[in-house]
């Protein structure tokens, strides 16, 4: 990545984050749109939260990292989408050097979480379809807690060194980044010096703490359609998949806008498609959360129905 020479540039103490600046006719319906989003996302994952805590048919495994996963969702949305709306309704989008870093370390850190978590989850499916019999004592209280607290550490101990090599940098003006949130790319196109060692740096880390879920998560569900897939009856392959398959369609909005966003280079109109694909997972995956596992999963339907009549009575 080439950045400006320091001796022809000001050293700057904040961002101004472009978002959607070139549609200014859209400024109020897109503010109406991402409050909308922003509310659901809250209320559905708050919601989920609160059934797995309070239902005790929903204490399991399962609904134990569904619960945990609406959690982290709820703080994921939190990091990017306030921010992003005061900017639509004020039309100040100025952020400050320290306030970008810390915006992205929130939002790098729950996103490494939420990666470990969703092969988590995608092990907790394995083992209840490919391995009944051990799923008991594989998955005790203890295991469950230990691959939660796991899932959160991990994801924030990842970013802490890179987000001190980030600290050091002074940022050149103009401070503009085109995107809606202080994404790590786009925050060391304004450095001033070379960035090439933190970006080898953060690739190291990243794949590291990345991969190895992503890759559990495909192999996953790689035994899981095998296994599924010998199943004799019709009624038990779909009682297997049901299982499983609102997870699976969590796991591939995620991961596929997300290695989209990586891989499509960051120039010319491929910017803006980059920025769609990044809304996807940023905004609409922790909306589709609630969505997808409050649509498809009887268990939490009924937990929804038991709780509305405790409320009605």
């Amino acid at each position: 990545m080439a950045n400006p020479e320091p001796g022809n540039q000001t050293s700057i103490t904040e961002f101004t984050l472009l978002a959607f600046g070139n549609l200014p006719e859209l400024q109020t319906h897109l503010f109406l749109l991402f409050l909308v989003i922003y509310l659901a996302t809250m209320a559905g994952n708050l919601l989920i939260v609160g059934l797995v805590v309070a239902d005790r048919h929903l204490h399991t495994p399962m609904y134990f990292f569904l619960g945990n996963l609406s959690c982290l969702e709820t703080c994921y949305s939190s990091a990017i989408l306030p921010r992003l709306l005061a900017g639509l309704l004020t039309g100040d989008r100025t952020v400050s050097v320290r306030g970008c870093i810390a915006q992205f370390y929130f939002f790098a850190s729950l996103l490494g979480s939420e990666c470990c978590l969703l092969a988590v989850m995608s092990y907790d499916r394995y083992l209840a379809i490919c391995k009944p019999l051990h799923y008991a004592t594989r998955m005790s209280g203890r295991v469950c807690l230990c691959l939660v607290a796991g899932s959160w550490l991990n994801g924030f101990a990842a970013i802490v060194l890179i987000v001190s090599l980030m600290s050091h940098f002074a940022f050149c003006s103009p401070g503009e980044i085109d995107h809606f949130f202080c994404d790590f790319s786009s925050v060391m196109e304004r450095s001033c010096g070379d960035s090439r060692a933190v970006e080898l740096v953060t690739f190291t880390l990243l794949s590291l703490f990345t991969l190895p879920p992503f890759a559990l998560t495909l192999g996953s569900y790689a035994c899981i359609i095998a296994a599924v897939l010998r199943i004799p009856s019709v009624s038990g392959r779909q009682k297997a998949f049901s299982t499983c398959s609102s997870h699976l369609a969590v796991a591939t909005l995620f991961y596929g806008t997300l290695v989209a966003v990586i891989l499509l280079p960051r120039t010319g109109t491929l910017r803006t498609l980059r920025k769609v694909f990044s809304v996807s997972y940023t905004v609409l995956t922790p909306l589709a959360n609630p969505l997808i596992y409050s649509l498809r999963n009887r268990e939490v339907k009924r937990a929804l129905r038991r709780a509305v009549r405790r409320l009605l009575v």
